[in-house]
């Protein structure tokens, strides 16, 4: 019992990479428990403002300030919350966001749906840890233009129910989207390259009505898309393109004046729809011949095809019709992974595609 007293007085007991175990076992629990993930929810209180917290906010990982009356978020609280991963701020009457949150550098889901906002701050590129945005029920018209080149890892994107006219052409450089949902806005156009979005599964640009009037060709090469919903809109063709999209399972296209194809075609079946286009795709009028001719180029540039293995104004047949093509020797499959891949994203660069051309004519 002496020698059990004495090491107790003396800090006896064993410690392992600083976390004691005897005698200091007490303090260890305690700074362990201070340290413990957190989940603090404070939704529907009806809160104003945010009252004062007395736990550290260092400490929490999950914060829900959903269903209140927000009209503003202090930023020095938000500056102080280094380790959150899911912040939940949905359904209040916030009209902007603090400019801290680029301080939430291991923010994954962020919740801003539901409320009164006209924009997202730009600092919002600095959450790159960020993978699901939801900004759906607001009054966003724009969206930053740089948001994709820092954005990376960016899975999901719902931003419905807005005033957007456009989506912003970086867009295009968030290469690990799955899921886009921009339905319910005023969309003109997709942007360009969407292309590049090779890992995209689920697209939903419907209810954009008398606004959106046309689909990319570019649509065509979104080669993992499963789940397709354009109705509701201005579109009186569907690009040639979408015959390639074999994953496809579901598509809406109801409430456009469809001509190509025509709506029975689409109503028919997926399978009727995607061979109605291939054939669209492979036709011998003059039209066909050049809307494909104008995008083996842009196939050539997205590495669809090796424009080593081209030759200009080779002539061949495809699917046994006389018109003009490329052998199926010449094709190389096409997974995502090529379009994604660090080389071709460092030809996408912003410095790069913004930077003038070494050989271009000077302009006096």
């Amino acid at each position: 019992m002496r020698n059990m007293a004495e090491k107790r007085r003396h800090g006896g007991g064993h410690h392992v990479h600083g976390v004691g175990f005897g005698a200091g076992v007490g303090h260890a629990e305690h700074d362990e428990k201070r340290m413990e993930p957190k989940k603090l929810d404070m939704s529907g209180m009806s809160m104003d403002t945010i009252p004062h917290l007395s736990m550290p906010l260092g400490s929490i990982t999950t914060l829900d300030l959903s269903n209140n009356n927000l009209q503003s978020i202090p930023e020095s609280i938000i500056a102080r919350l280094l380790n959150v991963v899911v912040l939940d701020v949905r359904s209040n009457q916030l009209t902007s966001l603090p400019n801290s949150i680029g301080c939430l550098s291991k923010l994954k889901v962020l919740n801003v749906s539901g409320n009164l906002l006209r924009d997202l701050p730009a600092t919002i590129e600095e959450c790159r840890a960020l993978e699901e945005l939801n900004a759906n029920f607001n009054q966003l018209t724009k969206l930053p233009d740089t948001l994709g080149f820092e954005l990376h890892g960016l899975r999901r994107l719902s931003v419905n129910s807005n005033k957007l006219a456009y989506l912003p052409s970086s867009t295009s450089h968030m290469t690990a989207l799955r899921s886009l949902d921009a339905r319910l806005n005023c969309l003109r156009a997709l942007p360009d390259g969407l292309e590049n979005l090779g890992g995209l599964e689920a697209l939903n640009v419907s209810q954009n009505f008398q606004y959106l009037r046309e689909l990319p060709y570019g649509i065509g090469l979104l080669t993992s898309l499963r789940e397709l919903d354009v109705s509701y809109n201005s579109i009186a063709a569907l690009p040639d393109s979408m015959g390639c999209l074999t994953k496809l399972s579901r598509f809406s296209a109801a409430g456009n004046p469809l001509v190509s194809p025509p709506m029975d075609v689409v109503e028919q079946s997926l399978d009727a729809m995607r061979a109605y286009l291939s054939a669209r795709m492979n036709g011998t009028d003059k039209q066909d011949r050049r809307k494909k001719k104008s995008w083996v180029p842009k196939l050539v540039k997205y590495s669809t095809f090796s424009a080593g293995m081209m030759t200009p104004g080779r002539a061949t047949k495809v699917h046994g019709s006389g018109a003009e093509g490329l052998l199926m020797s010449d094709y190389r499959s096409l997974d995502g992974g090529g379009i994604a891949s660090p080389g071709f994203l460092s030809m996408l660069s912003p410095r790069r595609l913004f930077s003038p051309r070494r050989n271009s004519p000077k302009h006096h």
